[in-house]
């Protein structure tokens, strides 16, 4: 079993990551005997773990409920959002209560969000089931619902009290859900760390067959990665913004298709080449170092090319209305180098179309 603390000024918070953890009560602390306890899931999650949570609750002592809200990306909506109020409030839950989150990035995102908003604030617990969520999503407080016209577009910071990784988790999803991880794992070595992505040229395969040292791993660094810079920049003032290489592009990809269609991770490895593709333009990344963050994401069977018919003209409405847009400049994540990224905000629309251009289907 691992742990990563995430430091912020007032206090911490774990993450543990590990397999089977569960069924091990000690996964659960802070929580305790006579505590009320919501769970948010999905049917397709609870499926394969709701009963193992609520049992393992129960040992423990809790009260334990439970709410089921849609599958998919298209459900990250108010809707949702009143889905779960409507639970809290049948069952009398109270600012004593926890909301745990048992799912993916969606359940996540939409729990995390109950909870900050539920009597101004209650206590939450991420426990992510796919990779994406336990190497990103479930980690740093961002928690949003989506709007048709932009995504993540209605939301608070509000960091939860814990976060439990089991990696266990992982050997129910479907191949195309851990390609959709993986393309948030590389983003953490382009971004930051050259030697992790190195790592990832040589341990790629092995993160497909979900061998568990180098999960273990890999989500390890990933969530230290992520620790480090929420810790420095808890609501995204600075360093925080950083990790959003390549989801200018890709939100405007989900959005385009409506949401669902393509998972955040494959919309993001394609955004992050088009990233790329721009900070080669602008004379900072070398050629070499595009098409070898194209090679890592092609072995991690992600797609490297925009929706057929997305023509580039079609990313621009989205991308101004993103929620990086200030002062009326479109900021944007690029690279200088291979594990060294910036925040870049002179653009212009026909730098960034060309961009686009080298990744769309002709």
């Amino acid at each position: 079993m691992l742990q990563v603390n995430v430091e912020l000024q007032e206090r911490r918070y774990p993450i543990t990551i590990g397999a089977g953890l569960l069924s091990q009560v000690e996964s659960y602390q802070p929580l305790k005997a006579g505590d009320r306890v919501m769970i948010v899931s999905n049917p397709t999650v609870a499926e394969h773990y709701l009963a193992t949570v609520r049992q393992t609750l129960e040992t423990l002592g809790c009260v334990v409920d439970e709410v089921l809200i849609p599958d998919g990306e298209a459900y990250k909506t108010l809707d949702s959002l009143n889905l779960i109020f409507s639970a809290l409030l049948a069952k009398n839950h109270n600012r004593d209560s926890t909301l745990i989150a048992l799912g993916g990035g969606v359940i996540g995102d939409v729990a995390g969000f109950a909870a900050a908003a539920y009597q101004r604030g209650i206590p939450f617990i991420q426990i992510p089931t796919t990779l994406l969520a336990q190497v990103d999503s479930s980690v740093g407080g961002k928690t949003a619902v989506n709007h048709a016209l932009g995504k993540n577009m209605i939301g608070a910071f509000y960091q939860p009290i814990s976060v439990i990784v089991d990696t266990n988790t992982l050997h129910t999803l479907a191949k195309r859900e851990v390609s959709a991880g993986l393309a948030e794992v590389i983003k953490y070595g382009a971004i930051f760390d050259l030697p992790f992505f190195e790592w990832l040229e040589e341990h790629i395969d092995a993160l497909i067959r979900l061998e568990q040292d180098a999960l273990e791993y890999c989500i390890q660094r990933c969530c230290q990665l992520k620790a480090d810079v929420v810790a420095r920049d808890e609501t995204e003032k600075g360093d925080r913004a950083l990790l959003n290489l390549g989801h200018t592009f890709g939100h405007a990809i989900e959005a385009h298709l409506g949401y669902g269609r393509w998972l955040h991770g494959e919309a993001v490895a394609v955004g992050m080449l088009e990233a790329a593709a721009l900070s080669e333009i602008l004379g900072d990344l070398d050629a070499k170092d595009v098409a070898r963050l194209e090679k890592l994401i092609a072995r991690a069977n992600l797609p490297t090319i925009s929706p057929d018919g997305m023509l580039p003209e079609a990313y621009l409405p989205y991308m101004w209305r993103d929620k990086k847009v200030l002062g009326g400049k479109l900021r944007l994540i690029l690279l200088k180098e291979l594990g060294k990224a910036y925040v870049y905000s002179q653009g212009k629309e026909e730098q960034v179309l060309e961009a686009i251009a080298r990744f769309t289907q002709q």
